[in-house]
């Protein structure tokens, strides 16, 4: 099998090299699509300010196990049913959390779409955690 991939690259060597430039080319621009991504300080920085407001989009059995402090919480799977009681919060960045990343991108083009201003917590609640900030239950 892989002596077959290598025969194929080596005899389609272009055909092969415009395949890898395109898969590079639509990473970059899925990543790009889901608005920015913060890092846990950045995050942090942002919500003390007052310009930043985290939106927990995990199921409420997960958000009750422990989030983000004020993280407001709307499931991924009811987010552009419920966008509207986000209205209050249009003039601040959205900061998106999910689980791991997984879906926060995703949430973030869909904020976009409806006119807000829309971030990504990089690694998710998984990364905050991992670096042993606060949650609260």
């Amino acid at each position: 099998m892989l002596a077959n991939l290598i025969e194929f690259v080596s005899n389609h060597y272009v055909l092969s090299s415009l395949f890898v430039a395109l898969l590079i080319l639509l990473f970059i621009t899925e990543t790009r699509k889901g608005g920015k991504s913060l890092s846990n300080r950045e995050l942090t920085a942002l919500v003390n300010s007052g310009e930043g407001v985290v939106l927990d989009v995990r199921v409420k059995k997960e958000f009750d196990a422990g989030h983000i402090v004020d993280a407001l919480n709307i499931p991924y799977e009811k987010l552009v049913s419920r966008t509207g009681e986000l209205e209050k919060h249009k003039a601040k960045t959205i900061i998106v959390v999910d689980a791991m990343g997984q879906h926060a991108g995703t949430a973030c083009r869909e904020l976009q779409k409806a006119g807000f201003t829309a971030a990504k917590l990089s690694g998710g609640i998984s990364s905050w955690r991992g670096d042993n900030l606060p949650v609260v239950k």
